[in-house]
């Protein structure tokens, strides 16, 4: 078009944009005052309440959206029609509700990703737009069907690609590509594995892979909401901010140690260690050390009564294991099996010790009635309770795991690796964390104790509704004196169990809070992240938090570095969804430039020679380049690259082994992009730690290159200036 033409389109653009921003604006007030006002209401019952306060911050949480890039295209049908598109989906409550913005993820969008010059899918003219906030700068058409067009334009594409990163993952949604497209989009109820080296934008994929799932599924998802794992809280905060800014919050973010609540891991296992706990023959050793705590006494145990003296002997120990390891009752629910089959026996033995020449059986009154007082002295007898705790304890999965790791002799028992021993047995590794979940299921819940809980928590409620009770005799009381037209307060007070909700604390946690602290919670769909990095203790209580084994698998084998990792999809995922998990791969690299993944795909043959690196669409102008320096020398060096990256748009960190100063180590930056990088003494990094670690320092990751030679310490090696997709935390 002409460029008065073109002037007049971008203030028309312009207009109807900003209108979408007033539209967001006044609806995001309407549904903050609902919100405020439902948070004070105190109309309807409290359950109805709560579920008004919960659909309405649900409400608020999808329109909390980026402002910037609201909308970001539009699209002409042959009829003459435009659809707007953008994050979230707008409309107008004046015209029937017609659709004034549509969804990325909506059908009628599809489009937008997927229409080329030879399949328009009904389209006449795609058009981009590209906002500096609120503000609509330009736009980019691209017309269908016409002489010379192309297949798809790259405008949009590169200019996000070779945008310097900020703090944090940005999202996509605007420059999606037909083999992205496509994934996200997939209809498949299993298990969906995206594998691509780095660059290729699985990660992203895959989260706006959860987007359109929350979309399309809402009713089944929202009440469970999705489970996102990730390497490290560094990598989860990275990708935090993708998910909000497509207006989705039921989303819970973890590493794999945090699968259990309220644990904290503070210890690094050895890489043997690690692999023995990762592998599923651990689940034996677990098993047997549970079995190691069903005792049965080396010499029979006296328990006094008040007439007779009982003695619990290995053969009542033995019969009442049998019995309770048969009900097929976890540990501690299995106690009262065991507790029962002991005290039937004792209380034989003792009223036939008691009535010994004067009752029988005959007289069950009789019999009844002295078993009864016995059953209530063994209750209350302490040495009987001491008995049951040494021959059938109740354990707690944190306990049993660390007397086994402290005790050479349970670990013998156990058959365990002596690789597993260490002085600490309570400081908790990443390894330990699905050990320690799968004695939840082993051991189960100690009955007693939470009946106890449950009691005290029924009085607590039960005072808060005599003591409300109490308020509203006298709130009626007061107001009998009253006028009627002062009687309306009154009259909302009907009953005390409602008012002693209104007194008690309301759990305004959303689902992800909730969710989050909840061991038992099951979720609908799991992202898992590096996954190539899980072993399979890590896998099953990834596939105990959801039942219905919907996932979205994202990885790439080539980088695994954990000993106890996966080696194939196939034997990580077919114990658990045979015939349910397809694999899509990505091989387009849109992140790396082409000279870092020259340097990376040299060092990534020298392992994997079978392994294809992605191609790079873009180059940077700059190659990687490395220097050597002396010990003396290095600290300098480390401040210039600093000093020079710190007036520069973008995101830089030092990467370096442990101990030196200012850097972070390379487990730290795994799936993390940057705009520059400088990597000290890569070759130590290379020779310690782990025995993969050659494949954390060769990710063809833009930031993290190779020197091309190796160099003797002390050295560093660092990148040029790089334009990733993805930023991350500042370095400096």
């Amino acid at each position: 078009m002409s460029t008065q033409g073109y002037d007049e389109e971008l203030r028309a653009e312009r207009d109807y944009v900003a209108g979408l921003y007033t539209r967001l604006d006044a609806e995001r007030v309407r549904v903050k005052a609902e919100y405020d006002a439902a948070l004070r209401g105190t109309g309807g019952t409290p359950m109805e309440r709560d579920v008004a306060v919960r659909a309405l911050a649900k409400e608020r949480k999808r329109l909390d959206v980026s402002d910037s890039g609201l909308c970001f295209g539009r699209l002409d049908t042959l009829s003459g029609e435009h659809r707007y598109i953008g994050r979230i989906g707008l409309f107008d409550e004046e015209d029937s509700y017609e659709p004034v913005l549509l969804d990325w993820r909506a059908p009628a969008s599809r489009p937008f990703y997927v229409a080329t010059a030879a399949n328009p899918e009904g389209m006449r003219r795609r058009r981009q737009f590209h906002s500096q906030g609120r503000r609509v700068v330009d736009f980019t058409d691209e017309r269908f069907g016409c002489p010379g067009a192309d297949e798809r334009g790259d405008a949009a594409l590169l200019a996000a690609v070779n945008a310097p990163r900020g703090e944090g993952m940005r999202d996509i949604v605007a420059t999606i590509q037909a083999e992205q497209d496509e994934i996200i989009r997939l209809d498949h109820p299993g298990v969906l594995v995206i594998e691509g080296g780095p660059g290729t934008g699985k990660t992203v994929v895959a989260l706006h892979r959860v987007a359109y799932l929350l979309y399309t599924q809402r009713e089944r998802m929202e009440r469970h909401g999705v489970l996102v794992i990730g390497p490290s809280p560094t990598f989860l905060n990275h990708i935090g901010r993708v998910l909000p800014s497509l207006g989705e919050s039921d989303v819970v973010f973890m590493t794999t140690g945090d699968l259990v609540p309220g644990l904290r891991v503070t210890a690094e296992d050895t890489p043997e260690a690690a692999r023995l706990k990762g592998s599923l023959k651990i689940l034996d050793v677990l098993a047997a050390a549970v079995a190691d705590r069903q005792r049965l006494p080396e010499q029979p145990v006296p328990i006094e009564l008040a007439d007779v003296t009982v003695r619990i002997d290995a053969e009542t120990a033995e019969w009442a294991r049998d019995e309770a390891r048969a009900s097929g009752l976890p540990h501690n629910e299995a106690r009262a099996v065991f507790t029962e089959i002991v005290t039937y026996v004792l209380t034989e033995r003792a009223i036939a010790r008691i009535g010994r020449g004067w009752l029988t059986r005959d007289d069950r009154e009789a019999w009844e009635d002295m078993r009864a007082e016995l059953l209530s002295e063994l209750a209350d007898s302490d040495e009987f309770t001491a008995a049951l705790d040494e021959l059938w304890p109740i354990l707690t999965p944190e306990g049993l795991l660390a007397s086994l790791y402290t005790s050479p002799e349970r670990l013998r028992a156990a058959g365990a690796d002596q690789a597993l021993l260490r002085a600490e047995g309570d400081a908790w590794t990443v390894s330990d964390v699905p050990l320690l979940d799968e004695l939840v299921d082993l051991l189960g819940r100690d009955k007693a104790a939470e009946k106890s809980a449950e009691a005290a928590a029924e009085r607590q409620r039960r005072a808060e509704a005599s003591y409300a009770a109490g308020v509203l005799d006298t709130l009626v009381d007061r107001q009998d004196s009253m006028d009627d037209e002062d009687h309306l307060f009154a009259t909302d007070l009907l009953y005390a169990e409602d008012l002693a909700d209104r007194f008690g604390e309301r759990d305004t946690r959303d689902l992800a809070e909730r969710a989050a602290a909840d061991r038992d919670w099951t979720y609908r769909h799991v992202v898992v992240d590096e996954a190539q990095e899980l072993s399979e203790m890590d896998w099953r209580v990834l596939m105990r938090r959801c039942p219905s084994r919907s996932f979205t698998v994202v990885g790439d084998l080539a980088q695994r570095r954990s000993v106890a990792g996966a080696t194939s999809w196939g034997r990580m995922l077919d114990p658990y969804v045979p015939g349910r998990w397809v694999y899509r791969p990505l091989s387009v690299n849109y992140r790396t430039p082409s000279e870092i993944m020259a340097v990376a795909a040299s060092l990534l043959a020298e392992f994997a020679p079978d392994i294809q690196p992605p191609e790079s669409v873009r180059a940077c102008g700059v190659r990687p380049w490395s220097r050597q320096v002396t010990e003396d020398e290095l600290p300098a060096a480390i401040d210039e690259f600093v000093q020079a990256e710190a007036g520069r748009e973008g995101t830089s960190v030092v990467i370096g082994p442990p101990g030196v100063p200012g850097a972070v180590l390379p487990s730290e930056t795994k799936g993390l992009e940057f705009d520059a990088v400088l990597v000290v003494e890569p070759m130590r990094i290379l020779a310690e730690g782990s025995p993969r670690r050659g494949r954390t320092l060769r990710r063809p990751h833009p930031r993290h290159p190779a020197p091309r030679s190796p160099a003797p310490r002390p050295a560093t090696a660092g990148s040029g200036r790089t334009r990733p997709s993805r930023g991350a935390r500042v370095r400096r």
